[in-house]
């Protein structure tokens, strides 16, 4: 899997399988693109583009602070460099307002646009939950990893997978906690900006899990409200994380959506 040679130095890995416009998944923040294996898999004979964002995996982050706007031109510069002049975007959490970022610059870049368990409008106690776990996170503790790993999958499954429990806690706990906290302060004392997503014209899917606390279905439908030409759809059962515990749902969800936006 090779790095872009741009100033980003983004480290990603390419499914090309034919001529078509590819899926490209952004995961969301402290994980990696190896977050998106199930999609990965099922979207095999598709071409499919993951990657690591920036002070993320194996993409460095140099910058002090980092910006939406950093994390569109490392996208913008990614899918440059491998020609590709359209895409059908993927975004999750973090990722999700990276995409939607990019989105309102570059609707001529987009087939489709899925927004995938994003927040929207958090209310203020919503915001103090957010400050008080980037506060916790700041102490680089075990427990605040796997607090945010029982609010993204639910008890049962965590009990019945050990084994991708410890993956995505190794996930966390392998990224360098001064480059996580640039971008999960960013995510902490995100505003949206109606203005900005007003501008997104493309046709796009907004998912959320049926029991998500963070990026809530509420938000999901109140974000439906504002783009034109979406669709909400609920993923039953699932937490934060449902494109991994609920994966066929999901997955299924995903490719009926990009099979009708396909050019």
């Amino acid at each position: 899997m090779p790095y872009t040679s741009n100033l980003f130095g983004t480290f990603y890995s390419l499914n090309k399988v034919n001529k078509d416009n590819p899926i490209v998944f952004i995961h969301g923040v402290g994980l990696n693109h190896e977050i998106w294996k199930p999609q990965i898999d099922f979207f095999k004979e598709y071409n499919t583009l993951t990657y690591d964002l920036l002070g993320h995996g194996k993409t460095p982050l140099s910058k002090l602070k980092v910006t939406f706007n950093d994390f569109s031109r490392q996208l913008l510069n990614l899918i440059n460099e491998l020609k590709f002049k359209k895409i059908h975007l993927v975004g999750f959490s973090l990722g999700a307002l990276v995409a939607r970022y990019f989105a309102s610059k570059y609707n001529d870049r987009l087939c489709s646009l899925i927004i995938h368990a994003s927040i929207y409008k958090r209310t203020e106690e919503q915001k103090r939950v957010v400050i008080n776990r980037f506060n916790v996170a700041k102490l680089n503790r075990p427990a605040s990893k796997k607090s945010a790993l029982t609010r993204w999958l639910t008890e049962d499954y965590i009990s019945k997978n050990p084994e991708i429990y410890k993956e995505i806690y190794s996930m966390l706990e392998n990224n360098s906690n001064k480059n996580f906290l640039k971008s999960y302060e960013l995510f902490t004392h995100y505003n949206d900006d109606d203005d900005e997503i007003k501008k997104i014209n493309v046709n796009t899917l907004i998912t959320a899990g049926e029991h998500d606390v963070r990026s809530t279905p509420e938000m999901a439908r109140n974000l439906n409200k504002v783009i034109k030409n979406s669709k909400f759809v609920k993923i039953k059962k699932g937490k934060h994380l449902c494109s991994i515990e609920c994966a066929d749902d999901v997955n299924i969800t995903f490719k009926e959506f990009i099979d009708n936006n396909n050019a």
